[in-house]
């Protein structure tokens, strides 16, 4: 076993110590006194053990998910306790962590709520102060907070392991409990986005697709985008009066169209400028299954508002319906009707009157969501929609992967309408490939591409100098992983890769969708809305088995929906 030279130093000192005690007289008479303890000082000793343990890889273990200190910021303070950074709790504890005003800390979890504040060694637990050892601090604009602290308050057990410089941390409940309570409003957590009002333009679509954006980004930064830009400044071959959907929306945002603020660009004055550039870059998006009522509860709670879709029979604030309780503001459709009308989710409970609805239901429960008709419809803006409503929870979209604007360069991408339709082999496996010419000499750092069931798997894999199809063959794998959840991912390269400019390169996707015949994503002219889709801007390629290629432009009509990201 090694040991740190400040170990040895430390364990010679202390021998020194001990033999001096022992040999000590008193009165001249030689005789060993009572031995009471070499008493060491705190303050000197702790930051020597955790300058020893900081010098190793520090292992975490978190219900059997896995960090290292060498791609994740994990370090020992001086008072011995383990420090994690704030921005890997939601997705390690399973939990939802929201920070106030860049000093105070909100995790949720269960119904147990801990408030770390910035610098301070008290935490609030469940409304109760508790004293650590140590609290959060924030060191180069990274947040951290003592992990056996936070453990301890969500009852998790703890232990640490010197000799391995490891921990492992272990939910002590079920793991068929919810993370979630019975309740939950975003407006009670200040986390859901301002009330807004579409007027007579079929533009819900845009309005809830913008203020779920804007609620995924609270509180920690508070934005208001602009939905006339999004509704007007995108690939699609339509006006405000037109409808839209989800899809629309996220190939608006994910080819860096949008988004803008809504005071460069405001709603209701018929005009757009299209001179504006994004404010934000849209890297990931989860699309929750349909009816999945426990994960759409968890993506808001973690995440914030979901985009959702329903049949509204209402046509504004002033209408009347037989589905909808204008006292309670309760609404509930049940028929064979398709959705006309998109809301944002934020919140739900589960324990709402069936009786505040208009109709007979079953049981009780409700989701909260947000409209787009003005503070004048609802309660504020906001309705129930009954648990037993035909539709709500059919289509779900959360907004999970918002970044600055420089994160890349440069974006490559022939899918400016993003995904309209998907292609396979009549399997769940398949190989698609974009070629592209680089701009200018720079790595390429990262590839984007839709997942389109759950559990999809996949194999990202680059050829320098593409000449032709055969070029495939030379290909070297940068990525690999597995996504839980449908949606659009932008995965980092293991190391990024260099090409030169003009040079001609492929970014190939090995995808396994379970239980898909259509695994990959694709655009093309599908109606009078994509009538104006170009195949001329893109080369791609799709091959069963990665060894034979056929090209998809010529051969199917489409581009796909692969993108590359540079720095």
């Amino acid at each position: 076993m090694r040991y740190s030279r400040k170990y040895v130093i430390l364990s010679i000192l202390v021998l020194v110590f001990l033999f001096m005690k022992f040999q000590s007289s008193d009165s001249g008479r030689e005789r060993v006194k009572p031995f009471r303890g070499a008493v060491l000082r705190e303050d000197i000793f702790a930051p020597l053990i955790a300058d020893s343990i900081n010098e190793k890889t520090i292992s975490l273990t978190v219900d059997a998910k896995s960090y290292q200190s060498d791609k994740m910021p994990i370090f020992m303070d001086e008072s011995r306790n383990l420090m994690v950074p704030v921005r890997m709790l939601r997705d390690s504890f399973d939990c939802s962590a929201h920070l106030y005003e860049g000093n105070r800390l909100l995790v949720e979890k269960y119904s147990d709520e801990v408030m770390f504040s910035l610098n301070k060694k008290e935490v609030m637990v469940n409304q109760q102060k508790e004293k650590f050892s140590s609290g959060m601090c924030e060191i180069q604009g990274e947040y951290y907070v003592p992990l056996e602290a936070l453990a301890n308050s969500l009852g998790y057990s703890y232990s640490w392991n010197m000799q391995e410089n490891a921990a492992v941390t272990t939910s002590n409940r079920e793991s068929d409990v919810s993370i979630v309570p019975s309740k939950y409003d975003l407006r009670e957590k200040g986390r859901a986005s301002v009330i807004k009002d579409q007027g007579n333009h079929g533009t819900c679509w845009a309005f809830a697709a913008l203020s779920a954006l804007e609620s995924s980004m609270l509180p920690e930064m508070a934005y208001e985008f602009s939905p006339d830009h999004m509704s007007i400044q995108n690939s699609f071959a339509l006006n405000q009066d037109y409808g839209g959907d989800y899809t629309m929306g996220l190939a608006y945002l994910l080819a860096w169209q949008g988004p803008v603020l809504e005071k460069d660009d405001p709603y209701g004055d018929e005009k757009s400028d299209d001179t504006l550039h994004p404010v934000k870059h849209l890297q990931e998006v989860q699309i929750i299954q349909s009816k999945d009522f426990p994960k759409i509860k968890e993506a808001v709670f973690k995440y914030g508002g979901v985009q959702t879709s329903i049949y509204s029979s209402l046509k504004s604030s002033q209408s009347h319906s037989e589905f909808y309780n204008r006292k309670t503001n309760a609404y509930c459709y049940m028929g064979q009707e398709k959705p006309n009308h998109d809301v944002v989710i934020i919140g739900w409970d589960d324990n709402y009157p069936k009786e505040n609805f208009p109709v007979d239901l079953e049981g009780d429960g409700a989701f909260i969501c947000q409209n787009s008709w003005g503070t004048d419809f609802g309660d504020d803006g906001v309705f129930y929609v009954s648990y037993y409503d035909t539709n709500i929870g059919i289509h779900n979209v959360v907004y999970t992967g918002i970044e600055e604007t420089d994160n890349y360069n440069t974006i490559y991408q022939s899918d400016l309408c993003g995904w309209v339709g998907q292609l396979g082999f009549n399997d769940d496996y398949i190989w698609g490939a974009n070629v592209y010419t680089a701009k200018k000499s720079e790595n390429i750092s990262a590839a984007g591409f839709y997942a389109l069931g759950t559990d999809t798997e996949y194999k990202v894999y680059f050829v320098n100098n593409f000449m032709g199809t055969d070029s495939f063959s030379e290909r070297e794998k940068v990525a690999e992983g597995k996504l839980n959840n449908a949606g659009y991912y932008t995965i980092p390269f293991d190391i990024p890769v260099q090409v030169q400019e003009n040079e001609r390169f492929a970014v190939v996707v090995e995808l396994t969708t379970p239980d898909s015949v259509h695994p990959l994503a694709i655009e093309y002219a599908a109606d009078e809305t994509t009538e104006n889709v170009d195949l001329s801007d893109g080369e791609g390629y799709i091959s069963i088995q990665g060894d034979v290629w056929e090209n998809v432009e010529s051969k199917q009509g489409c581009n796909l929906c692969i993108k590359a990201y540079a720095k």
